[in-house]
């Protein structure tokens, strides 16, 4: 009989995890994130769930004979915001998931 004690406070336990590991994904879920290019000249913001909410450009950074610099900058700005929000997510959610290899995680 003690085992299905055992078993039960186990259970109890990942609940427990269970709930307070939802509460930090909603946490990070509603935090945003600003990504930006080299020079400032574009700046991305994404929530935490990986959605994009915001790309300002300067002005000075539209040269419509190279349309390849403003991309280039783009991804530059949207790379850096989805950098801190994956080394976010790492902090926040990988004490969930250490010596588990979990994709995306």
């Amino acid at each position: 009989m003690g085992n299905m004690g055992n078993m039960g406070s186990m259970m109890k336990q990942m609940r427990q995890m269970q709930k307070k590991m939802a509460e930090d994904q909603a946490d990070l879920n509603a935090q945003t994130f600003t990504g930006a290019s080299p020079d400032d000249m574009v700046k991305a913001t994404f929530t935490g769930e990986r959605k994009m909410t915001d790309l300002t450009i300067k002005p000075e950074a539209i040269d419509p004979d190279d349309p390849d610099m403003l991309a280039d900058l783009v991804v530059a700005a949207v790379n850096d915001a989805l950098g801190q929000v994956e080394a976010q997510t790492k902090q926040t959610l990988g004490k969930y998931t250490q010596g588990m290899n979990i994709p995306g995680m």
